[in-house]
């Protein structure tokens, strides 16, 4: 029985651009921004965490030189947590809809909002 939820790419609480910590993985304990956000598979890549070797070849019609480069790794969404700017620490998100209409993202620890 699959639900309409599922058809659809889910809701996260993350986005490009916040800044959270990894809670899990061999990167645990790293904060970083948010470069990239896959709603599908439910990934996000973190700068300065996941860090993974690739190896390239050199393509002189890209100007991209060959050899191992270091770059990051996506990680799954449910080992990171978004850090609060009202309070400073990683915090659960929620969601709540303002007087107006919009609904906006909030921390759970203070009640503070991450949309500015």
């Amino acid at each position: 029985m699959a639900s309409a939820r599922h058809d659809s790419a889910p809701l996260l609480g993350i986005r490009k651009g916040d800044m959270v910590k990894v809670m899990a993985g061999r990167s645990k304990g790293k904060t970083g921004k948010v470069l990239t956000v896959n709603r599908e598979s439910r990934r996000v890549t973190v700068e300065h965490a996941n860090i993974i070797k690739r190896h390239t070849r050199p393509n002189p019609s890209k100007n991209v030189r060959g050899g191992i480069v270091d770059k990051e790794g996506p990680i799954h969404v449910s080992s990171v947590m978004l850090i609060c700017p009202g309070c400073g620490k990683h915090a659960r998100v929620g969601h709540t809809k303002l007087p107006d209409g919009t609904r906006v993202r909030v921390c759970r620890r203070c009640n503070t909002t991450f949309e500015s």
